[in-house]
């Protein structure tokens, strides 16, 4: 028999270049805040899963799953750590989810984390483009802004959108960051200043693009039961999806749709019983302007095509129909790779709890995360609702 999953805490560090803390460091503080926030004793966690992409190449660290367990003083509890490139974060929380629901555990710890800032940028780059398809693309020179480039130059083509609306993209999400308190840009962004900002890969400019960063989220999931020893205000896991496409853009039938946001978006909300305009809060994964606009598309809330238009009427901000990324999104709140899965829900358990002070979705109660690995070759999309 199935159970329902529930969320009774959250935590997370601080966002950026964060030199004066190791990996270990910001793990542990966000673990130890989403127990604090559930109230949960640490006897009382039956496992902990871990969300990461590459910390033996960014900091020569793995084993990650008993580093927490060793660090949190938890014991001989079960640990592991899961990668599926920039979605593992939400890779741990399905497989979390997955254990809890099953009857396996009744209580979970989920972190995800990733210290990007101890090696050179080139380093960094290089790491991150071996989740693309690194014999036909990586090895030939293709970035992954460059990638995300190809991307946004055959959505410009095809559908006219215009350097403009990528960069409102960018407007957006840096105004809903100057009040994420976790954010590692925490200022709005003039749409003049993003669009007089470098090119990295024409169309893509600096100001398209998320930045290199530091970071730690965590959660405490527990059975319905569990968690309602522990909070009053718990928030329920109704979906859990996964999909996958072909790893390089080439063998794709079109790169202006992620097939895999498609297809787990839709099963998401039928598993869930819902339509899209039933989400009120929805944080999608940003890793440049132009990835947020095709999930738009691909998970209905706009038109195929229509997505940058819908971006300058100003439907995906807070008081339009359907905001996006109240958090600041990767772009502007950060985009530590194996953190961001779980960073995204933890900004909608503070919509659905009703804590997101200055950026708050008044009346919100169901939210949607997308959070994709590479250039959309994995996408895990969960819904939670109050």
């Amino acid at each position: 028999m199935t159970r329902r999953v529930a969320i009774a805490g959250v935590g997370i560090s601080k966002f950026g270049e964060l030199w004066e803390q190791s990996i270990r460091d910001i793990t542990l503080e966000a673990g130890m805040l989403c127990i604090f926030d559930s109230g949960i004793r640490g006897g009382d966690i039956d496992a902990i899963c871990i969300g990461n992409m590459s910390a033996g190449r960014f900091t020569g660290q793995e084993h990650l799953g008993a580093l927490a367990a060793d660090m949190g003083g938890l014991g001989n509890v079960p640990s592991y750590s899961v990668e599926a490139a920039c979605a593992s974060g939400g890779a741990a929380v399905r497989q979390a989810y997955m254990a809890i629901r099953s009857g396996e555990h009744d209580a979970m710890m989920v972190l995800g984390m990733e210290k990007m800032s101890d090696v050179t940028q080139t380093e960094a780059m290089n790491t991150m483009s071996v989740a693309s398809d690194w014999e036909w693309e990586g090895l030939g020179g293709a970035t992954f802004p460059a990638l995300y480039a190809f991307m946004a130059r055959r959505h410009m083509y095809e559908y006219g959108t215009t350097e403009e609306q990528l960069s409102l993209v960018t407007v957006k999400n840096h105004a809903n960051a100057a009040h994420n308190p976790y954010a590692q840009f925490q200022r709005p962004v003039p749409l003049e200043v993003v669009m007089k900002s470098g090119f990295i890969a024409d169309p893509l400019r600096v100001l398209h693009s998320s930045p290199i960063s530091d970071g730690a989220a965590g959660l405490v999931m527990c059975s319905e039961e569990k968690a309602r020893e522990l909070t009053d205000t718990p928030v329920f896991i109704e979906a859990s999806t996964q999909a996958s496409d072909t790893l390089a853009l080439h063998d794709r039938k079109s790169i202006t749709r992620m097939d895999s946001v498609v297809i787990s978006s839709r099963e998401a909300l039928k598993k869930a019983g819902l339509k899209i305009d039933d989400i009120g809060v929805i944080e999608l994964h940003d890793s440049f302007t132009i990835s947020e606009i095709m999930q738009m598309e691909d998970i209905g809330i706009a038109k195929k095509g229509e997505g940058g238009k819908a971006v300058e009427e100003g439907i995906t901000q807070i008081g339009g129909n359907s905001p996006v990324n109240t958090s600041g999104g990767l772009k502007a709140r950060g985009h530590p790779i194996g953190a961001t899965g779980v960073a995204q829900i933890v900004e909608l358990v503070y919509q659905l709890r009703g804590e997101a002070e200055g950026r708050q979705v008044e009346g919100v109660e169901k939210g949607m995360a997308v959070n994709i690995g590479g250039t959309g070759a994995t996408s895990i999309v969960h819904i939670l609702g109050r």
